[in-house]
């Protein structure tokens, strides 16, 4: 017969062993979102090294999953939160079974506005390079899909980005289709280098399998300052001037510490897009 302490002990131990399978879930998802920019927007490389921007960049530092690779962000930034509070409101969880109908005009001009706490951040679009891109972004911003929703990733070693677009927060959410990949030729990357200014999508390819094409879906990436990454991401939007400053910004703010269960190194600057909208000129 078990005694009453024997048997408080195994519910203790069975109790501790489902509390280590649960973070071993959760540290093998993060892993495999995080093949952006890393392995990420998430969505961190070097070189040869590819990212996983679904979470661009896993495990700051350590080369897992398809060998994305991700640096660590610098220590923990102690400045101050340069943004305002949200807007009232949250997110609305929506998802869809399949990419929306083509409906931009790809020879027309089109324009991304980020209200965000920190500022607005205006994105010229390229539809004739990434139709595809731009149309979802289109479709998802009339949705109201990104608004309220946190930018939830900061790097600042090897790739200096910013990571929105997860109305999770975690970099592990979408719209529940994916979109093609496009402009992966684009005249501005050159010497394996996204240019400051770029804006490009997360995804989950990875470059020693050569799996994950065509993985993008909602999470995006600003880039702040010229980074190395492979042309792997779709490149399908440029910041204007004025988005440059609110981008340097929240970078100046820092990054906090690796999240324990994403991986993510959020900024330190409260980033929520209070509404995107997208407009045709």
């Amino acid at each position: 017969m078990v005694s009453q302490e024997q048997r408080r002990r195994q519910l203790a131990r069975e109790k501790y062993l489902r509390q280590q399978q649960r973070r071993t879930d959760a540290r093998r998802k993060a892993r495999i979102r995080n093949s952006v920019i890393a392995s990420v927007l998430g969505v961190v490389v070097v070189l040869s090294v590819s990212v996983y921007l679904t979470k661009p960049f896993e495990d700051d530092g350590k080369k897992e999953n398809a060998g994305a690779e991700v640096t660590p962000s610098a220590s923990p930034s102690k400045a101050p939160d340069p943004c305002e509070k949200p807007a009232a409101g949250k997110v609305e969880p929506q998802t869809w079974k399949k990419e929306p109908a083509m409906t931009i005009d790809e020879s027309a001009t089109y324009t991304m506005k980020l209200d965000t706490t920190c500022g607005e951040i205006d994105i010229a679009l390229k539809a004739s390079a990434a139709p595809h891109t731009v149309n979802s972004f289109n479709f998802l911003a009339g949705k109201g899909y990104f608004d309220h929703s946190k930018c939830h990733r900061l790097t600042n070693q090897g790739i200096y980005v910013l990571q929105c677009g997860d109305p999770q927060g975690t970099g592990m959410g979408g719209p529940g289709y994916t979109i093609p990949d496009e402009n992966l030729k684009d005249k501005s990357l050159k010497g394996g280098v996204y240019p400051a200014g770029t804006v490009a999508m997360a995804n989950q390819y990875n470059a020693q399998t050569k799996q994950g094409r065509n993985s993008g879906g909602s999470q995006f990436f600003l880039v702040y300052q010229d980074s190395q990454l492979p042309p792997d991401y779709t490149p399908f939007g440029t910041v204007s001037e004025a988005g440059m400053k609110v981008l340097k910004k929240i970078a100046a703010a820092g990054a906090q510490a690796p999240d324990p269960q994403t991986g993510n190194t959020a900024p330190n600057a409260t980033v929520v897009i209070n509404k995107a909208t997208v407009a045709k000129s």
